[in-house]
Parts: C-alpha cells; sequence; structure tokens
C-alpha cells in the first residue's frame, strides 16, 4: 500500500512539474476559427493537427492519469529522433481524452473502434510534421495525424468526472439537436489547466465533431 502510495504521489508531482513548466510559458493551442457562438457554445473549425495518443483502461480518472504518464514521458523524452537521440518537445493544450469506441478521424483526436477503456492525447506543436516527429520509445504511444473538422463545443468550469463531463455532454447534443445539426462521431473531453489550478478557473471543454460545415454561420457577440 505504502508503495502504491509513493507512486501515486510521484506521479503527481510528476504531472504537477510538466504542467508548471507549461505555466510559465506560452502554451500553444491548436488553431481554430469560431463559426457561431451563443453563451458557452460554439461550433469551430479546426485545421489538421498530428497528435501522440494512448489506448488505457479504467474510470476516466485512472485512464487520464496512466495515459497523462505514457504520453508525458514522450514528449519528455523517451522518443528516439531521426539523428537517434532523444528529444524534448514542447507541452501544448488541451489534453484530450476520448471514449475508445470513437470514430477514428485519420486520414485521430478521435479513435478506431476497440474494445473499451479511453484515449488519451496531446496535440503535437504545429511546428512538426510526422517525418520530423521523434519516434515514441513506450509502444503503447502513436503518433497520428487528425483531420480538420468541424465541431460543436461547449466550455465549463470545475472539475471533470464522469458525472459533470456526461451532463455537459447531454447539454451540448440537445443544443446541436435545437439547431438540427448532426453528430459525426462521440464526444472529446478536453483540459486545459494544471491540476492546482482553482476550480471556477478552469477551463474544459465537451468537442463533438459534425457531420457538415453548418451552412451561413456566423459569430455573435
Amino acid at each position: 500500500m505504502i508503495t502504491r502510495l509513493t507512486r501515486v504521489a510521484r506521479t503527481g508531482l510528476g504531472l504537477c512539474l510538466l504542467l508548471a513548466a507549461g505555466a510559465a510559458m506560452a502554451i500553444e493551442e491548436p488553431a481554430f476559427k469560431v463559426l457561431s457562438h451563443e453563451r458557452d457554445f460554439e461550433v469551430r473549425t479546426y485545421g489538421p493537427r498530428i497528435v501522440a495518443e494512448t489506448l488505457v483502461e479504467g474510470t476516466l480518472a485512472t485512464a487520464s492519469s496512466t495515459g497523462f504518464r505514457r504520453v508525458a514521458g514522450y514528449i519528455f523524452g523517451r522518443n528516439r529522433s531521426n539523428e537517434g537521440q532523444s528529444a524534448a518537445i514542447a507541452m501544448t493544450a488541451p489534453v484530450i481524452v476520448a471514449n475508445a469506441q470513437t470514430i477514428a478521424m485519420t486520414a485521430p483526436v478521435t479513435t478506431r473502434a476497440e474494445t473499451g477503456g479511453y484515449r488519451l492525447q496531446f496535440v503535437m506543436p504545429a511546428a512538426y510534421t510526422l517525418a520530423t516527429l521523434p519516434t515514441p520509445l513506450d509502444p503503447a504511444v502513436h503518433l497520428r495525424e487528425v483531420a480538420g473538422a468541424t465541431y460543436a463545443v461547449v466550455r465549463f468550469s470545475g472539475w471533470c468526472g464522469e458525472t459533470k463531463v456526461a451532463e455537459r455532454t447531454a447539454a451540448l447534443r440537445a443544443w446541436l439537436a435545437k439547431r438540427d445539426l448532426t453528430a459525426r462521431g462521440e464526444a472529446e473531453l478536453a483540459r486545459y489547466d494544471p491540476p492546482w489550478q482553482l476550480p471556477f478557473l478552469r477551463r474544459n471543454e465537451i468537442l463533438i465533431p459534425l457531420a457538415d460545415p453548418p451552412a451561413g454561420s456566423h459569430r455573435t457577440p
């Protein structure tokens, strides 16, 4: 039991150090264009991007922790560059978690069908391509390209427990239904803040890919 608690404490410290380093500098986020805006809801278009991801089992909380450690290990240097050396990769935001049954958008933050669990993803800095990114040494970490897509998004604060995530996902789906927008895949959870951020200041989002860009969309104040 003590060994387990020690491992958990070390993991928490590692995540804090990683995110503290990111908080001290500008954190890169995927570029997007807002097509429409209504209170906490938006429709956005994202361009192509590359993610480092891993498939993990367990609850949302345990899968997030395990997945974070794996992919954080990759960007910290558990990788091999084309020159045969390890390379550090800048931390980006958000960290994305999706059910493993969601549909792949490859040419993923989404996924191929699996038997269960979650996929956790870091979006790679835009300066990289699949050819220039170092190769993961952990066989559970994979690099993939996500095609550009249109998403419906709802933003919320607080902690991301499974109940809260389910409630906000249901609210986003209800918003889609009222506007005759059709989902193309399952929901993804995006988290932007370090663990110590006050709950009311935290930025979280649920994203659902849309079947077609909504015609005549525009941003509202």
